[in-house]
């Protein structure tokens, strides 16, 4: 039997820096990292690289042509999957997160396709923002801050 564990999956990433933090969050914390095309650099990019320091070796990394092929090979369940949109209806306080559930986030530009979110507005979180002339956070950020939050009953003190 295999240990539950999150899955990190961002959604045609366009930032090699983020992926490459993002990457590091996962290394340090047991995470899969799914990588959706396309992406808006070339992973062999030294930036990825330098954004995940040495760790970046150690990445458990799973690549999909399309939202659909992970979908198709995948099969996650419905209610294994969490999607963070800055207008999602739900904080990122309300879930209870499913050990082995799927932290979906889009690009850094665009957030996540219309389509990948059809039917899914149950699913959406947002991270609160008390200052309105805040548009955005980063995406290494806010995913970071997810993790934490999704893994705050497995981690221990």
């Amino acid at each position: 039997m295999t240990k539950p564990r999150l899955k990190m999956v961002l959604v045609t990433p366009e930032i090699p820096y983020n992926t490459g933090a993002i990457g590091r969050s996962c290394v340090a914390l047991g995470l899969e990292l799914i990588l959706i095309k396309p992406y808006g650099f070339s992973l062999d990019e030294k930036s990825v690289r330098r954004a995940g320091t040495d760790y970046w070796k150690h990445v458990d990394l799973s690549e999909y042509d399309s939202w659909a092929d992970f979908l198709e090979t995948r099969q996650p369940p419905r209610d294994q999957m969490y999607f963070f949109e800055e207008d999602g209806a739900q904080s990122f306080y309300a879930p209870e997160y499913h050990p082995d559930g799927y932290l979906v986030f889009g690009c850094e530009s665009a957030g996540l396709p219309a389509s990948v979110l059809d039917g899914m507005e149950d699913r959406m979180f947002h991270l609160p923002m008390l200052d309105t002339r805040v548009r955005s956070l980063n995406l290494a950020n806010v995913a970071t801050a997810a993790i934490y939050q999704a893994m705050r009953g497995t981690l221990g003190g």
